[in-house]
């Protein structure tokens, strides 16, 4: 068995502040990554900036990052952050920000390569980084996965490199101005991290402390999901460390099915990615569950469900459905049974027949 997670990880309310000692430490030219505007508005981007001028560290801001960031604005983001002379790179948001800021600070210190490199393994370095989460799914912060969106193969790919950030500073506070619809993504994600984790064929008794965890605690957060009930602090913090202890279980495993399923609808239907792996996660448990049923109770009893009906009927409830085409469900069948290394993370066989099964019962078919 095997564990491993080197990043400095401090959760509390005011962390950047708290721990703007061990942020400075990471270099003297920052370059801050992040989306268009939530980062703004939820202040974490000026709990950084505060910190950096107070310091009087120069920085560069790149806010461009989008939904499901692609090579290519990873690599224009690299090119500026090389004029600047950044030393370390500080990524502020969701997963789309966490993931391209460990890309980027990969390009930074190698300018020799190109984003060519991204998905050919190399011996090569990378700039110190920084996580600081702003949504409650991706787990980035503490995990060495950076998925970049490739258009020259339409779809969605972890580079090749693992890249852990140094540290992760974690604060609930960032939370309270997003719209419910983006917590409920966003939780999504966390839930098919913890359960995709624990039905992994790379799993062992580390990775299960976290997932059974992130498990539990994901069960108390059902009621909230499917009321209409304003997000509180504590709430808030809790979203957080599920978010944070189910993306310290995929450090050690990966991600499993849903995800790989997830991928195309994302890209050609332009799904949410949350619910793009949430849509698949019980009918996947459920093949799963012919093979190994002992998994998928326990999964169900941490999460507060009877059956999987009743959890699939849940998940249908707060995320609703998604209709394809038949053509479209060929197409991305297809696809899956032409990728060997996410269907080599199941323990047992899937075949065409399985994956047939798992769309007819999470896709609506028009």
């Amino acid at each position: 068995m095997h564990f491993f997670d080197p990043t400095n990880t401090y959760a509390e309310k005011n962390c950047v502040k708290n721990h703007k000692k061990e942020l400075l430490a990471l270099g003297t030219r920052a370059f801050v990554i992040t989306g268009h505007s939530s980062s703004k508005k939820n202040g974490s981007l000026d709990d950084v900036i505060a910190v950096l001028e107070e310091a009087s560290v120069p920085y560069q801001i790149f806010n461009e990052i989008e939904e499901n960031p692609s090579v290519e604005t990873v690599v224009r983001a690299a090119e500026i952050g090389k004029e600047f002379k950044a030393d370390f790179v500080i990524g502020i948001g969701g997963g789309s920000p966490l993931d391209a800021s460990k890309a980027i600070a990969l390009l930074i210190a190698n300018p020799e390569e190109t984003g060519d490199c991204f998905y050919v393994a190399k011996d090569l370095k990378t700039l110190p980084i920084a996580a600081v989460p702003t949504t409650c799914g991706t787990g980035s912060e503490v995990t060495p996965v950076s998925v970049l969106t490739r258009h020259d193969t339409q779809t969605k790919k972890s580079i090749s490199y693992k890249i852990f950030p140094d540290i992760a500073l974690i604060d609930g506070k960032y939370l309270l101005s997003a719209s419910k619809n983006l917590l409920i993504n966003t939780c999504i994600d966390a839930l098919a991290h913890a359960a995709e984790s624990r039905v992994n064929i790379q799993t062992n008794i580390y990775n299960q402390m976290f997932a059974n965890y992130a498990l539990k605690l994901w069960g108390d957060i059902v009621p909230f999901l499917r009321s209409d009930e304003e997000l509180s602090e504590e709430l808030a913090e809790k979203l957080m460390l599920t978010s944070t202890i189910a993306g310290m279980a995929i450090a050690q495993t990966g991600t499993s099915i849903p995800h790989a399923l997830s991928y195309d609808v994302t890209y050609h239907n332009g799904v949410a990615h949350g619910k793009a792996c949430g849509i698949f996660l019980a009918a996947y448990l459920r093949v799963y569950a012919e093979q190994k049923p002992e998994d998928v109770e326990e999964i169900l009893t941490l999460l507060g469900f009877k059956t999987l009906d009743d959890f699939a009927s849940y998940l249908t409830e707060i995320l609703g459905t998604v209709s394809l085409t038949q053509k479209e469900v060929t197409f991305y069948i297809d696809r899956m049974m032409e990728n060997t290394s996410k269907l080599a993370t199941c323990p047992f066989e899937l075949t065409r027949e399985d994956i047939e099964k798992i769309y007819r019962e999470s896709i609506v078919v028009e």
